[in-house]
């Protein structure tokens, strides 16, 4: 059954106009009144919903019994990385996503070659966000990661809780480290995590430093020197699934 993500009120037995990115994609599948779609809200849960009339602008279903169904990871991790260039960025909010990331912090450092600011830092995170929206449509996640603004290391890093709020993890090829599983299994299945990993190259000496000062606990995925992204999907996926 095809899923859509609608952020907007959800109640049962009402009718409702569909936001215009979910109403094209109905009309793309061709879909006609009397079929059924899931809609879901990131509140939680799921919905079906009937479609009651379609037209070239608009496309009307009524809701149906909410569905309590929680797919989200037990453990909530946020991804803090350093951007990498190109189109690499979108493969990794897209694969973070099916993976279960509950937030993604997108960040500039040192090393980083894509530098965002201002209106083109908003644009790319309403893309990312876009690309977040498609994957949990198709990957069957009810929650939608949140995509916080584009933030240097350094901003970021002075504005985290001094203490608190569960643990934290830097990626690191700097000895001495930790397996990242190890250093994981310390803490309970459900406890919050923030996982912190660099670009292209790394975060440099200079940063590393300046993140174990803010609590953060140096972990290893091994002697394999790995991509950016693949990097910080193969700890992500380590950590959830």
């Amino acid at each position: 059954m095809p899923r859509f993500y609608c952020q907007a009120p959800l109640q049962p037995d009402a009718l409702l106009a569909l936001p215009a990115q979910a109403a094209r994609h109905v009309q793309v599948l061709r879909l006609q009144p009397g079929q059924t779609l899931t809609l879901f809200n990131g509140a939680g849960g799921e919905f079906e919903a009937t479609v009651t009339r379609m037209s070239r602008s608009e496309v009307q279903v009524c809701i149906g019994a909410h569905q309590p169904l929680d797919r989200a990871a037990q453990r909530p991790v946020t991804l803090a990385v350093g951007m990498p260039a190109n189109e690499r960025m979108d493969w990794l909010v897209e694969k973070a996503t099916e993976l279960g990331a509950a937030a993604l912090q997108p960040l500039m450092t040192e090393r980083s070659v894509l530098r965002l600011s201002g209106e083109r830092a908003e644009k790319k995170v309403a893309h990312w966000h876009s690309v977040a929206v498609a994957a949990s449509e198709q990957c069957g996640g009810n929650r939608v990661p949140q995509l916080l603004p584009v933030s240097t290391l350094a901003a970021w890093l002075a504005q985290l809780p001094a203490a608190g709020g569960g643990a934290r993890l830097l990626l690191s090829l700097q000895p001495p480290c930790q397996a990242l599983r190890e250093a994981a299994a310390q803490w309970g299945p459900d406890l919050p995590i923030t996982l912190l990993s660099g670009p292209e190259g790394g975060l440099s000496q200079a940063e590393e430093a300046t993140a174990l000062a803010s609590g953060f606990v140096a972990v290893s995925l091994g002697q394999r020197t790995l991509r950016a992204e693949t990097a910080a999907l193969a700890a992500l996926a380590a950590l959830l699934l």
